[in-house]
């Protein structure tokens, strides 16, 4: 699209902007969704590997009973796996003893019930302060933070963890979480490969600059990841600098999936897990048959994955290989080899996985949500108090935008008469 108006455009194709989008539409409010991929989805991506269906993103449905995903899933036809997941099940652990894998549990368990039950008055401070010193498997908490984070508990703010709220259901979609997500938005006015590169703010209209042309717009919704607005000063003119901060505040950080061929798979029990080497925050999971398939799914988070990311694919793949060999010896490299990998921090529309905030910044998501002129509206899993880092959270809060334009829109109306 180039030269094109609208009444309201939408920055970025992910499950804030979907969701934005439908809610304006069901509004009979003229959107247009603009996307710098070739494709819908963001951080969330369902493709094929060996036959299969894989999610290089987001892949679970977290929160699953009030998660509005699943009712979108189920619509689809979709079939939703409810195994629980192997972090919950102490029997799907590889390689801990049955009482070593109950002194993880209970060293997880002490920390997230230390974590939940911080004060929000208290003063914010790095959640690795509520690691109990000297236990033995700090390490593996910590590794487990990058999982879920993307960053050691040095790093992420102990208000904001403390305020994420889970109910402890994790469903998966047999079909692809990423798949579901695009679907949602394939009937949408769309324009994709293309790449938003300013707003213009200065007259009274916004005047969008893409790389398909500019677009004039009463409103927009921003719903980048905050890597990008932080890594981005000349995206608003005149430049918001305080939604600079706020963003900077909340990087994103990195969690990379290698999925593996497994030959002799049947040698696991489905959605088993290992880790590497569970006395270092330095360690791969490796989730054995998900969904019963012939693979495995292996997880690299925080300063592990921007390390390997450094180096390759191939750095992931002798990393894995490596951890696998000392699990389950020489023989072991033999039976894997690669199928998938994406690098988010790599990816240039991403710049990382999901947002953590940093000590005494947890209230830069309020900062970032907040509407500019009443008619720069923002969204995004960065946006959320309390859903940060999950495809749900960013879903309600596109649709909080989108109903803070639509507000804004009537109220414009009714100033002029109309």
């Amino acid at each position: 699209m180039a030269g094109g108006e609208v009444e309201v455009v939408i920055v970025g194709g992910g499950a804030a902007g979907i969701a934005a989008a439908r809610r304006l539409r069901a509004a009979g409010v003229e959107a247009l969704l603009i996307e710098a991929r070739s494709r819908l989805g963001g951080r969330a991506w369902s493709l094929e590997a060996a036959g299969f269906p894989i999610d290089l993103g987001c892949g679970w449905l977290h929160s699953a009973g009030r998660n509005p995903w699943t009712p979108i899933a189920q619509a689809q036809g979709r079939a939703i796996d409810k195994t629980p997941p192997p972090w919950m099940r102490p029997s799907a652990q590889i390689g801990l003893p049955a009482g070593e894998g109950a002194a993880f549990g209970e060293a997880m368990w002490d920390f997230h019930s230390r974590v939940d039950a911080y004060p929000e008055v208290e003063p914010d401070r790095p959640a690795a302060t509520l690691l109990t010193p000297q236990n033995p498997w700090n390490n593996l908490v910590n590794a487990v933070s990058t999982y879920y984070s993307g960053a050691e508990l040095d790093f992420v703010s102990l208000r904001d963890l403390a305020r994420y709220d889970d109910d402890g259901v994790n469903w998966r979609v047999v079909e692809g979480f990423g798949r579901v997500i695009a679907d949602h938005g394939a009937d949408l006015n769309v324009a994709l490969d293309c790449k938003a590169e300013r707003i213009d703010r200065r007259g009274r209209r916004l005047r969008v600059e893409t790389t398909h042309g500019p677009i004039v717009a009463d409103a927009a919704i921003v719903t980048l990841p905050s890597a990008l607005i932080a890594g981005q000063e000349d995206l608003f003119l005149p430049a918001l600098p305080e939604k600079v901060e706020a963003a900077a505040g909340l990087p994103l950080g990195l969690a990379d999936k290698l999925f593996l061929s497994l030959d002799d798979a049947e040698q696991f029990d489905s959605d088993s897990r290992a880790f590497g080497d569970a006395r270092r925050t330095a360690t791969a999971a490796y989730q054995f048959r998900p969904f019963g398939r012939p693979m495995i799914e292996a997880y690299f988070g925080g300063a592990l994955a921007a390390e390997l990311e450094a180096g390759g694919e191939d750095a992931f793949l002798d990393f894995a290989r490596a951890e696998l060999v000392g699990l389950f010896g020489a023989g072991f490299a033999r039976r894997v080899a690669p199928l998938r990998l994406h690098r988010w921090g790599s990816d240039p529309f991403a710049r990382g996985s999901y947002s953590y905030a940093l000590p005494d910044k947890a209230d830069c998501r309020a900062a970032l949500a907040a509407p500019v002129d009443g008619r720069l509206f923002f969204a995004g899993e960065a946006c959320s108090r309390n859903d940060f880092s999950t495809a749900h959270g960013a879903f309600l809060t596109g649709l909080a935008a989108a109903d803070q334009a639509i507000a804004a829109r009537r109220r414009g109306l009714a100033s002029a008469g109309l």
